[in-house]
């Protein structure tokens, strides 16, 4: 095997419970608009970014669906709730980077924009821990495209197959594989298939297990 230089986490859904509270957006948006079939519309775009959100949904509901609407919707009921409610840490998220910090690079590839990021990983006090940030606004294409992947590995100068990806959607290890990283799913709202399963290198229910793998 490959030496391991390098962990590059996802943020939504590995790092922060930002997952439940989309959930809980794209839900209500779609009860106040009376939009059908939500939640394959969430389960499409998850891990994605805004522009392929864009044009996934465009797919599902067609050219005349108010994308531009919906989002701008959706983001104003999250901001409501990170600022009321905060935003949770996934499990033992903290204990994982203390453990990986003095024998890895710790770097991101996150799918949401840049500020986001930033603002987010600073109020929950994780963004010390990460030597580069790379965001859903600095490719074109985003998951499960693999380019998010390979911009984040040439941040640190670093070949993908030295690096271990840590993702929760089928989107995000899809990137990742493509990209030529090993992969550890920890599902988080979906479940791996098949598919996704052969494209795993480990699959564990919590970053408690880190440790175990690397």
């Amino acid at each position: 095997m490959k030496k391991i230089n390098a962990v590059v986490f996802d943020m939504d859904g590995v790092l922060l419970d930002t997952e439940t509270i989309c959930d809980r957006t794209w839900y209500k948006v779609a009860e106040e608009r009376k939009i059908s079939n939500i939640q394959k519309a969430m389960q499409s775009c998850r891990g994605m970014n805004k522009a392929d959100s864009y044009i996934t949904l465009k797919k599902l509901y067609g050219e005349d669906f108010d994308v531009e609407g919906f989002m701008q919707r959706t983001s104003e009921l999250f901001h409501e709730i990170e600022t009321t409610e905060g935003i949770n840490l996934m499990p033992y998220v903290k204990e994982a980077l203390e453990y990986l910090k003095p024998r890895y690079r710790i770097i991101l590839a996150s799918s949401t924009r840049g500020p986001v990021v930033k603002r987010q990983l600073a109020d929950a006090d994780l963004i010390n821990y990460f030597e580069t940030l790379t965001t859903g606004d600095m490719v074109t294409h985003s998951k499960p495209h693999p380019e998010i992947y390979l911009m984040a590995c040439k941040s640190i100068g670093e070949k993908p197959e030295n690096c271990v990806a840590i993702e929760d959607s089928p989107n995000g290890i899809k990137s990742a594989f493509s990209a030529g990283l090993k992969t550890i799913m920890i599902p988080d709202k979906i479940q791996p298939d098949e598919e996704i399963t052969k494209l795993c290198w480990k699959i564990t229910d919590s970053l408690q297990k880190i440790e175990e793998i690397l």
